[in-house]
């Protein structure tokens, strides 16, 4: 005799288990869930190894082993005639350390990184802030001319510049005919040539880095802030600036970066007088044959990239805490 489920809601019904048996269970029970047997369920991780592999191996040619192989010759030593001294010594860091030559390269490659990224944040903020506030229908357009000197390469750029900040450029030229100066500026083949130059090369990269980060920026804060009655000045320094400030570290560090390891600008604008870590790198390494030397700069110039950004993730923590504020315990 059989018992319709429908009359008997309690009447047991065969279910069937993963290891084959049947049990009972009632009928009005929930559905059961099958839960796949242990050792199963791993092809997604495999899926995303065997996605990942390529970009992986990649990452380990093209940047880990030549590292490690720049680690490695810092450690060897150097002889006569661009000979290398297969060894495992520190003598070229104390060499390299000891010699006030390149302290001075080092210590004038941070302060045109420094000079470059102030210089190109203090152009470039403005042109981001009316780029991220606009609403006109050309604001993609605008955008686009703002970024368009990355079409061009920095070789050809630097060239130009050359043509500009020479003693016959247009600058000189322009000031000396108007009767403005009595000889022509000095503003090529020296330092405050490379830094004009740099800033001007590294601020495509820092309007965009700028942009990007002005996410948190809002107009309707700026209006509220002005219909209470305070001024410009007031909205600006408690309002827009902190809200950007995200943005604005992006940006410096990404000028700080590319303008420590630029070698084009520093060799061509410099006409060979401006030392910094780039061009001292490569001096030593195709000039002097001196591997060792220019392996222990470059170690150094990592060096200093791990302090600058140190520094950058700290204070965005700190402008995170600042937005955020502290959180509650146990959340």
């Amino acid at each position: 005799m059989t018992v319709d489920p429908a009359e008997a809601p309690e009447a047991a019904q065969a279910v069937e288990a993963p290891d084959g048996t049947r049990t009972a269970r009632p009928a009005n029970a929930p559905p059961a869930v099958n839960v796949p047997p242990r050792g199963r369920g791993r092809g997604p991780g495999r899926l995303a190894l065997a996605l990942l592999a390529p970009g992986l191996l990649a990452l380990l040619l093209t940047y880990a082993l030549p590292l490690v192989w720049v680690l490695r010759m810092s450690l060897n030593e150097s002889g006569e005639g661009g000979a290398i001294r297969q060894t495992f010594s520190l003598a070229t860091f104390g060499h390299v350390l000891g010699s006030g030559h390149y302290w001075n390269v080092i210590g004038r490659t941070v302060e045109l990184g420094v000079l470059v990224t102030v210089f190109t944040l203090l152009v470039s903020y403005p042109v981001a802030l009316f780029l991220a506030r606009t609403t006109s229908r050309w604001r993609g357009l605008l955008i686009a001319l703002a970024v368009t000197p990355l079409l061009i390469s920095s070789v050809a750029r630097t060239f130009g510049w050359m043509a500009i900040l020479g003693s016959q450029g247009v600058i000189n030229k322009t000031l000396t005919g108007a009767g403005l100066l009595d000889g022509p500026l000095p503003l090529a083949n020296n330092f405050t040539g490379v830094v004009i130059a740099s800033t001007e090369i590294y601020m495509p990269f820092a309007i965009l880095a700028m942009i990007s980060g002005f996410g948190r920026l809002d107009p309707a804060l700026e209006h509220a802030a002005a219909s209470l009655g305070a001024p410009r000045r007031t909205v600006f320094r408690r309002i827009v600036l902190p809200l950007t400030l995200p943005g604005v570290l992006t940006a410096a560090l990404l000028v700080f970066v590319l303008s420590l390891s630029g070698y084009v600008t520093p060799r061509l604008i410099g006409g060979g007088r401006v030392f910094v870590l780039a061009t001292e790198i490569y001096d030593e390494a195709i000039t002097a044959l001196d591997w060792p030397v220019a392996a222990v700069l470059s170690v150094l110039l990592l060096a200093v990239f791990g302090v600058v950004i140190t520094l950058y993730l700290r204070a965005q923590r700190a402008l995170e805490a600042r937005f955020t504020g502290p959180r509650e315990a146990g959340s």
